[in-house]
């Protein structure tokens, strides 16, 4: 006969919370609990079962209660809000999370609770065969199977070196002091994409295991999930989290075409074939290089914010160049391209005046006008952005 899971009492500290987010969910939620007890009777974790109630209206408090569980109510609307109520509420050194729709086996309980017990800080369950898990008929859209999943687990390696397949599997489990220091901040379905990036940014040590992913075991209603507001919402996500791919990489890109634009027709008309490029060209470069120069601030800025506010954990780099980069650096260096783009702008003006101010070449006055204007552009971009960077970074101090 197995033995059933002891629920601790409030002055209790157990080894492993189950955390259930719940939304109408009274098909399923108790058979959730269920296995739930029995996987960590069987493994003899002393756990407890916790479901965060997000509002439900078909009887699930009671069904899980009745089942076993300790049930949250949490008010604020939002996957992420019942979690952090959940989460809040448990009391276990070790937190495993999952839905309550039936679709995560919960009888895998054990296998994260013994990598988290390797020390592990994170361990990500794992649906796709990439990662060796199983995905049964009908548990996944083809489209989120064959693209959208494997394509954010792709960028999530490559945007921030998560060492994981599966970033949207939402059954995971990871020490409460992780949690803690990640400081989570949404609220919606990015809950679970936002502990993965802060977690791979902190340099957590991360862990993965295969799960079966099964289909949904709820016939009322339709999945909370929709691909395309949820496929936005977490490329949205991952380019907040990442100033780098949103702002810099853009902006050196604009910036090297800008200074190609200028290489190429500021001494004087190129032309080959039936191409020319001439004054026009360095409109056009001109308007690159301010644009890029610009992202490449916002980069800056962006970062800076994202630290201050704790959105994005602490970075060495930006560390680095707050005190490579001073403000008094950046004042003079802005003053330095104001006064060089001045100077090329009186230029144009000291040839205008040698033509007793009557007509002036066109492409003549525009290589010194051109490029004069977006040296001054830029100067000041740099001044105004260094005072902003600076009073940004009067929190970290």
């Amino acid at each position: 006969m197995q033995m059933p899971v002891v629920q601790p009492d409030a002055e209790s500290e157990p080894e492993v919370s189950v955390v259930m987010p719940c939304l109408n969910e009274a098909e399923t939620v108790a058979t959730c609990v269920k296995k739930a007890r029995e996987a960590m009777a069987r493994d003899h974790i002393d756990g407890e079962i916790v479901v965060a109630d997000n509002g439900s209206v078909d009887g699930s408090q009671a069904l899980a209660e009745a089942a076993g569980a300790r049930v949250v109510p949490v008010a604020e609307p939002g996957y992420g809000s019942a979690l952090m109520g959940g989460i809040a509420a448990a009391r276990g050194r070790y937190v495993i999370m999952g839905d309550a729709d039936d679709s995560y086996d919960f009888g895998d309980v054990p296998k994260f609770v013994h990598k988290l017990r390797q020390g592990f800080e994170l361990v990500q369950g794992c649906r796709l065969p990439a990662g060796g898990g199983t995905v049964l008929p009908g548990a996944m859209p083809p489209l989120h199977f064959w693209f959208g999943n494997p394509l954010f687990s792709m960028l999530s390696r490559w945007w921030f070196q998560a060492p994981i397949n599966d970033i949207y599997c939402g059954m995971r489990g990871f020490t409460r002091e992780l949690y803690q220091r990640l400081d989570q901040r949404c609220t919606g379905m990015e809950f679970a994409t936002e502990m993965v990036i802060k977690a791979s940014l902190t340099k957590a040590r991360i862990g993965e295991v295969p799960i079966t992913l099964h289909p949904d075991g709820r016939r009322a209603h339709p999945p909370h999930l929709n691909t395309w507001r949820d496929g936005w919402r977490t490329l949205r996500f991952f380019l907040m989290c990442s100033p780098r791919w949103l702002f810099l990489i853009p902006g050196l890109l604009l910036m090297l075409f800008g200074a190609l634009g200028f290489a190429l027709a500021l001494p004087g008309t190129v032309a080959w074939g039936g191409w020319s490029l001439d004054a026009h060209t360095l409109l056009v470069s001109s308007l690159a290089a301010v644009l890029g120069y610009q992202a490449i601030w916002f980069s800056v800025i962006a970062k800076s914010i994202a630290i201050a506010s704790g959105v994005l954990p602490a970075d060495q780099r930006m560390e680095r160049f707050h005190r490579w980069a001073t403000l008094e650096r950046g004042v003079v260096f802005g003053v330095v391209c104001t006064l060089l783009g001045f100077t090329l702008v009186l230029a144009a003006v000291w040839q205008w005046a040698e033509r007793g101010y009557g007509e002036l070449p066109y492409a003549l006055g525009m290589r010194l006008v051109i490029p004069g204007m977006t040296l001054m552009t830029m100067g000041t971009q740099s001044v105004f952005s260094s005072f902003l960077v600076s009073l940004i970074g009067l929190r970290r101090r």
